[in-house]
């Protein structure tokens, strides 16, 4: 009895921690995502985009900033889907691959942009803000895989 107690309260702190690492996305999403939409942040992320082999043509067609919103849009409706996957896992199969593919893309620019990574006092650094999404990488492949859901079966 003792032991099925330990695993009750264990799987209680395991489906708090989910809904907290996927709530954690979902600001970082939301608040980026709306960030997109000042000129700031529009060519602050133009150096990543325009290195980046599968986005570079962007800037061909469309102008910095309409590059950043769509950017952005996508962020806000894969933050909102997040959401929604705590309420509808099966949800989270769409957006949860949706953050994959954003988090892999970001990841990437660590590769593709040029003076991204640097030596500084003989340690390798990068961009520590890319790298956040190590995480925000694995929380998004939990959603994609928590078909179950969190509720008690």
């Amino acid at each position: 009895i003792i032991i099925l107690l330990k695993i009750n309260k264990m799987s209680k702190i395991n489906k708090l921690g989910y809904k907290i690492a996927v709530l954690g996305v979902v600001v970082v999403l939301l608040w980026i995502g709306f960030f997109k939409f000042t000129p700031s942040e529009a060519a602050g992320i133009k150096p990543l985009v325009e290195n980046h082999f599968l986005m570079s043509w962007l800037y061909k067609l469309l102008s910095v900033q309409v590059v950043s919103n769509i950017i952005g849009l996508f962020e806000i409706i894969v933050g909102i889907g997040l959401i929604w996957s705590l309420f509808k896992p099966q949800v989270g199969k769409i957006f949860g691959w949706a953050a994959v593919i954003i988090f892999c893309t970001t990841l990437s620019f660590l590769l593709t942009t040029p003076g991204i990574n640097k030596i500084v006092d003989g340690v390798p650094i990068t961009d520590f803000f890319v790298l956040k999404d190590i995480m925000a990488l694995g929380i998004s492949l939990m959603v994609v895989y928590n078909e179950a859901g969190l509720e008690e079966k």
